[in-house]
């Protein structure tokens, strides 16, 4: 493997030690995904893919297309039900940390809708 491939490799890396855990499944890990992907003997890339790859890691760790392409307005809020996206953020937060009986009792409302 020349340098710049290794230089390649270790941006990669680098990005995937920056990604952050993901609390509402904790046994599958982003990084350990991709971090497999790029440990395959077969997976034979060029230095140029290698650095696309990794400026594409870091892009989204930036979150550089969410700054770029801002939503607002409307879209937010739908007609059709206005708080879904602050009631998804809000079931998002409070997921990790819900005991068994309380994810049990979601799960049945879910089941069993009254309206």
């Amino acid at each position: 493997m020349s340098k710049p491939a290794i230089r390649g490799q270790h941006l990669i890396l680098r990005a995937l030690n920056q990604w952050p855990k993901d609390t509402i499944r904790p046994e599958v890990q982003f990084q350990s995904v991709v971090r497999k992907r790029f440990e395959q003997p077969k997976l034979n890339l060029s230095e140029e893919e290698q650095l696309k790859e990794a400026n594409a890691l870091f892009s989204l760790l930036d979150n550089r297309y969410k700054k770029t392409y801002p939503i607002t307005g409307t879209l937010l809020n739908p007609k059709s039900n206005p708080t879904y996206f602050a009631d998804l953020l809000k079931e998002l937060e409070e997921a990790p940390n819900r005991s068994f009986l309380e994810r049990l009792m979601v799960r049945m409302k879910g089941l069993v809708r009254l309206q």
